[in-house]
């Protein structure tokens, strides 16, 4: 078997040339983009800070009324904010909520167009399946290093992570509710005489809206899972405290945090869940 490992394909090597090569080349590109990130995170964390914390959970608390229409579920928000505020945690919290706030607004933006494209382009689709599979299955630590390289440490390089893990599902879930529009919709429409854009907004959308929904949840929850790991590149949030407890084998603060993600987590399931069947 020498023979076969001899002659090793230098995957390593291309990788880091193609890295090198981009930070020669597009140090411009990186630098505007982390300049726009990071005043849409600042803007989202002056947002969630600069009020008192009971208005900020208020104002959770009527959105969560307003999409869900339920007072059980609002009730639930707010003693879970409550609960957050009581254990030290909420400037941990608006910071993770910047993250993830971030990370929808990035996957979505990119997701949800490429995912119509894709689902009237089969051939598309096909051709980018298969990189969508690899931001996935990759592992997740295999994309700081590079973004260390582009970004530097702090919450952008954080979100650019998350943001490459995250956003096949918007893409999966979108793709999915248009093509699945049924044909007879389609052929409704074109009788009446509407365009292709009059049918991407009149039928195809509003009928692939539950599967865009379900993607926007599917990006919040996969972005949570994200926090610890984005801490690693210096990102603030819930992630800080339980690598902290990690690296002191300190059991309360990491069963503490953890609490937390958890509880996060919840909020935000009930409060977009409804969304997927309206």
């Amino acid at each position: 078997m020498e023979w076969l490992t001899q002659y090793k394909i230098p995957i390593g090597q291309w990788s880091k040339a193609v890295v090198d090569w981009l930070t020669d080349h597009g140090a411009w590109f990186f630098d505007g983009l982390a300049l726009g990130l990071e005043t849409v995170i600042e803007a989202i964390l002056w947002a969630l800070q600069t009020p008192p914390p009971l208005l900020v959970i208020a104002a959770f608390v009527l959105f969560s009324y307003i999409v869900r229409r339920s007072l059980a579920t609002a009730a639930f928000v707010a003693i879970s904010f409550l609960f957050i505020v009581n254990q030290g945690y909420w400037e941990r919290t608006t910071e993770t909520l910047t993250l993830v706030v971030s990370a929808c607004i990035v996957c979505m933006v990119v997701g949800v167009p490429i995912g119509i494209a894709a689902a009237h382009r089969p051939k598309l689709y096909t051709t980018i399946r298969p990189v969508l599979d690899l931001m996935q299955t990759l592992p997740t630590f295999v994309y700081l290093i590079p973004a260390i390289v582009f970004f530097g440490i702090g919450m952008v390089p954080g979100l650019i992570a998350t943001a490459i893990f995250v956003v096949p599902a918007p893409i999966r879930l979108t793709h999915l509710g248009i093509s699945s529009t049924p044909q007879a919709l389609l052929e409704a429409g074109q009788a009446f005489g509407a365009t292709k854009r009059q049918l991407l907004w009149k039928v195809e959308l509003p009928y692939a809206m539950p599967q865009i929904m379900a993607g926007l949840t599917q990006t919040i929850m996969l972005s949570l899972s994200m926090v610890v790991i984005a801490a690693l590149v210096g990102a603030d949030g819930l992630g800080v405290p339980v690598v902290r407890a990690l690296n002191s084998v300190n059991t309360a603060l990491g069963f503490e945090a953890g609490f937390v993600i958890v509880v996060v987590a919840i909020v935000l399931d009930r409060m977009f869940r409804a969304g997927e069947t309206k």
